[in-house]
């Protein structure tokens, strides 16, 4: 693959790792970064921790029915750049979000936009568990009520339900709902916490590193159930595996220093990365 580098650095001008660690950023994208009918669409965004620049200048649409994995070196700004999707940087002080963020066309970061239901329309799923102090039930139940998703108790069974049983759970609890969601085991745990998404009709799920604390069978479990849930909902995943992007994900993009350096289909950036970067974190060079 060596050779392949040095025509890919003679031909498009790619950089060493030690060019861009020097402050020599490409802000240029390899590859297609827009999708025909894109459910949440990305263009110039920059993304400041007071006088840090953390996210450079961004652009990336996420499809219906796909999942995008995003994958880098740790503080490479893939975490940084998912949680701008649903507003959650509005939660930090000193954080500074610039460019376009469009969900069906509507800029999420327009001042009349409450960004409480968008967090129910762009749902997340964070690296370790985190069940509510409450039953596996009221886990579930909890975000339909506060947004008045269901009119009667009759209803609302009938969406715990069906959210654990997208979420791949139901035979597991459906004999110990009243029982604390926090005495499942981990696996289960971060499944419910996806029962707990799904049940306020999410648009888009994003997850970061929703496998990371899991045992090998927990994460293959998850991780099929990503692929399932799929056909209902976009998906955007941030991970540190690059054999669960390879899994789960039908596009990848990969980050670098705040910047996106190169976005396409999962099986060609894996199998013929185009940016000299991605070639060497794919193969191990660094990273």
């Amino acid at each position: 693959m060596n050779t392949m580098a040095e025509a890919i650095d003679k031909t498009t001008g790619a950089m060493s790792a030690s060019e861009l660690a020097g402050g020599i950023h490409s802000r240029a994208t390899v590859g297609d970064f827009t999708v025909a009918d894109p459910r949440m669409s990305c263009r110039d965004v920059d993304v400041w921790y007071g006088s840090k620049q953390a996210i450079k200048g961004v652009s990336l649409d996420i499809a219906q029915n796909e999942v995008l994995s995003m994958i880098g070196p740790s503080g490479c700004g893939k975490s940084t750049f998912l949680r701008c999707l649903n507003r959650m940087n509005d939660t930090i002080d000193g954080c500074r979000v610039t460019g376009s963020i469009r969900l069906d066309g509507q800029d999420i970061y327009d001042r009349s936009l409450d960004p409480v239901p968008l967090r129910a329309r762009v749902g997340m799923v964070f690296q370790k568990p985190n069940p509510f102090p409450k039953s596996i039930y009221e886990n579930v139940a909890y975000g339909p009520r506060i947004h008045g998703l269901t009119n009667n108790r009759t209803e609302l069974d009938a969406l715990v339900e069906s959210s654990l049983r997208k979420a791949g759970l139901w035979e597991e609890v459906k004999d110990r709902l009243d029982q604390p969601g926090t005495g499942l085991s981990g696996g289960q745990q971060q499944r419910l916490c996806i029962a707990r998404t799904i049940a306020v009709s999410p648009e888009v799920i994003l997850m970061d590193e929703p496998c990371s604390a899991l045992d090998p069978i927990a994460t293959a479990i998850v991780e099929e159930l990503i692929d399932e849930l799929r056909a209902n909902y976009s998906i955007a995943i941030v991970t540190h595996s690059m054999q669960q992007a390879a899994r789960v994900s039908q596009r990848t993009a990969y980050f670098h220093l705040g910047d996106l350096i190169e976005v396409g289909e999962t099986n060609d950036i894996f199998t013929n990365p185009r940016h000299k970067l991605t070639e060497d974190y794919i193969t191990g060079r660094f990273g």
